[in-house]
């Protein structure tokens, strides 16, 4: 079931987006020949009125075609009023920004949903469920406050202290952890061998986390705000991480689609709040991409148009058709950086996101 809900919310993420361009150019007039979820060759198709209504076989995204959005296309001359080229800058500049728009917008809307109905989680993390039998049983107890690991306290925010103690537990490769908590209002700490679990591949202490316990609520005020400040943090990340794909350490961090569904996928095995999140920084970081000034994405359809309004008169197709090249080699060149690294992460354990 979880595969099915991932597929369905990644082709929401591409429905919303073209829907944005779609709307966009029929409130200023363009005529739009096609809406197509996924790419040709088309598998349904139906017309209503001037519009092509479609599904393609390729589910690695979708596309809105306006009449005349290349330059050299021939264009019946009842409908060249209405061709993208033949239109003021702002009317492209708001068509093409609609699609990133409906995606920023759709990740503040999710996020802030989410810390509304369910709060937040601060820190310190709090112990919850002890697998029995397991080297916690013997040492820890519910309701235990996690203050620090091997002698160094937690730092950061909730998600931050997690990973603390997850990677310091897996640092250890079955040699005896220590972890200082406060129980009934004393500092004391335990210690204990960690084991390798087959089954999520990789080794653990024995003992999940109460986030119950640790949650606090959010009005609308305090959640538009921790939404904003999450995406932010996820917007700097995906912009220093591309930005730096010549640093082995942050090219390895980039993925694809591939990635991002499986994420989606164990998500949704998780709850669905999760999966919310996670389509959430997906939808983000697709705004936040397509607005790179390169064409094809949307973004370098803006800055060229910017360039034409500077200049005042169009600029050579022949010029944005070379730059096309290069942007579409770079986009083809993060994919495959991306795509790789997914691969790796999948045969290595996967994205463990329990």
């Amino acid at each position: 079931m979880s595969w099915i809900l991932a597929f369905l919310g990644f082709a929401s993420l591409v429905i919303l987006h073209e829907a944005g361009h779609f709307f966009a150019a029929k409130a200023v007039g363009m005529r739009v020949e096609r809406f197509a979820l996924f790419f040709p060759p088309l598998v349904y198709k139906i017309r209503r009125g001037e519009t092509e209504y479609g599904i393609g076989a390729i589910p690695l995204g979708g596309y809105v075609k306006i009449t005349g959005m290349n330059p050299a296309e021939e264009i019946p001359p009842e409908h060249a009023h209405r061709a993208y080229y033949r239109q003021p800058v702002w009317k492209r500049i708001v068509v093409i920004a609609a699609g990133p728009f409906v995606n920023i917008v759709l990740a503040f809307v999710i996020l802030a949903g989410v810390f509304m109905s369910q709060g937040t989680v601060e820190p310190p993390p709090v112990v919850g469920k002890i697998d029995a039998g397991s080297p916690a049983a013997s040492t820890l107890k519910q309701g235990d406050v996690v203050l620090a690991v091997d002698g160094k306290p937690l730092t950061g925010n909730y998600t931050a202290q997690l990973d603390q103690v997850q990677k310091a537990v897996g640092a250890h490769k079955g040699t005896p952890v220590s972890m200082t908590v406060r129980r009934n209002g004393t500092e004391q700490t335990v210690s204990g061998k960690t084991f390798y679990d087959k089954v999520n591949k990789r080794y653990r202490f024995g003992f999940a986390y109460d986030p119950d316990a640790s949650s606090r609520s959010a009005g609308p005020l305090r959640a538009s705000h921790l939404a904003v400040e999450e995406m932010w943090t996820v917007t700097s990340s995906t912009v220093s991480h591309i930005a730096q794909i010549f640093v082995p350490e942050k090219r390895k961090e980039l993925g694809s689609v591939v990635g991002g569904y499986e994420q989606t996928r164990q998500a949704f095995s998780i709850s669905a709040s999760t999966a919310l999140v996670i389509l959430a920084f997906i939808s983000l970081s697709l705004g936040v991409i397509n607005l790179f000034p390169f064409l094809p994405l949307d973004g370098g359809h803006i800055f060229w148009a910017l360039a034409e309004k500077v200049r005042g008169r169009a600029i050579p197709f022949s010029i944005m058709e070379r730059a096309g090249f290069i942007g579409f080699a770079l986009v083809i060149a993060l994919f495959l950086v991306g795509f790789t690294n997914d691969l790796d992460r999948l045969a290595n354990g996967g994205f463990r996101l329990r």
